[in-house]
């Protein structure tokens, strides 16, 4: 996995660096008043410069890893989160939240709305989310499909549209592994003082996609106005392993293998990155064409899918609502 850097997208890593250190600093010992930081670390590329960060604002020994696989996690995300924080040289705790989303009912309450569009769906299944448009030549809005695998690594994969509520249940039920994971980042954070580090690039924050009271939830957020391709110059910086750096981005969410393309994004990340650039600086769909390979039609229907994101993920970012304003805690 590489991303091309395109000239408006570069930035000075050191300085970046920097930056962020002396920010980070200054929010958990000034603002927060906290000791330390909490990061939870899944093998990504976020979470990875997000560690490495962290190290270089408070040092290795205020820095706590925390790795939750639990019984559908990709092995290779433990053990690259393993790898990076050796280099490192910090403390990472490992927690199988799998109990937990068992008891929770994350996986029987998933498995019960599977079942009723596929009867046949079982121990052994795997599955996964899809969410497929026109692309770029076609203003058809995302449908929902649910990819599903017979036990068997030589069974075919098939594709099922997907009812509106049982693709509403299948992804609540599935967000017991972002607000368990959650849960068990603040636990560590209330025991040792520190504070909780949240890992969404610009992408993933500006666009929404993240879910809300779990991996939204954090207490300082480093890297969210980076765009994805400026994360990956900052890792090559900090020298977050080769591993981590070249893998595809992932959810790490279902059994089978899921890109964050196929779910939310839809489009490749150094064309949505170029794309939403040009949308925030105001480009006229005309004159970001010539720099995306594109049509200018083609364009204009990518800033209206970053709008209707936008749009749609507003409740994400939604502080809770008050019927008054209370002077002493705003």
């Amino acid at each position: 996995m590489t991303i091309a850097v395109p000239e408006q997208l570069r930035l000075d890593p050191a300085r970046a660096t920097h930056a962020i250190a002396e920010a980070l600093r200054q929010q958990i010992g000034t603002v927060l008043r906290r000791s330390g930081l909490v990061v939870a670390m899944s093998g990504g590329i976020d979470s990875s410069v997000c560690a490495a960060l962290a190290v270089q604002a408070v040092g290795r020994a205020r820095v706590l890893g925390l790795a939750l696989p639990e019984r559908e996690s990709d092995g290779e995300s433990l053990a690259l989160a393993q790898e990076l924080a050796t280099q490192l040289g910090i403390e990472l705790l490992v927690e199988n939240i799998s109990p937990a989303l068992a008891a929770s009912g994350c996986y029987a309450r998933r498995d019960a709305a599977i079942r009723r569009v596929v009867p046949e769906y079982g121990d052994g299944w795997r599955c996964k989310l899809l969410a497929e448009n026109g692309g770029l030549d076609s203003d058809r809005l995302n449908i929902a499909y649910l990819a599903i695998q017979p036990p068997g690594e030589d069974q075919q994969v098939r594709k099922v549209r997907l009812p509106a509520r049982e693709f509403r249940e299948i992804v609540a039920a599935t967000n017991f592994k972002q607000r368990v994971r959650k849960m068990l980042e603040y636990y560590h954070a209330d025991r040792l003082h520190y504070a909780v580090v949240g890992t969404p690039n610009r992408l993933e924050y500006e666009l929404g996609f993240f879910v809300k009271g779990g991996d939204g939830l954090a207490d300082v957020k480093p890297i969210a106005h980076l765009y994805k391709s400026q994360v990956y110059q900052l890792a090559e910086h900090l020298g977050v392993p080769a591993g981590i750096r070249t893998r595809v981005p992932t959810t790490d969410t279902y059994s089978l293998p899921q890109t964050q393309e196929e779910f939310f994004f839809s489009l490749p990340l150094a064309e949505l990155d170029l794309t939403l650039q040009a949308r925030n600086a105001g480009r006229a769909p005309a004159d970001a064409a010539r720099d995306l390979g594109l049509t200018p039609e083609q364009v204009e229907r990518a800033y209206r899918e970053i709008d209707r994101k936008r749009g749609a993920t507003v409740y994400q970012h939604a502080a809770p609502l008050l019927v008054e304003r209370v002077l002493d805690t705003d």
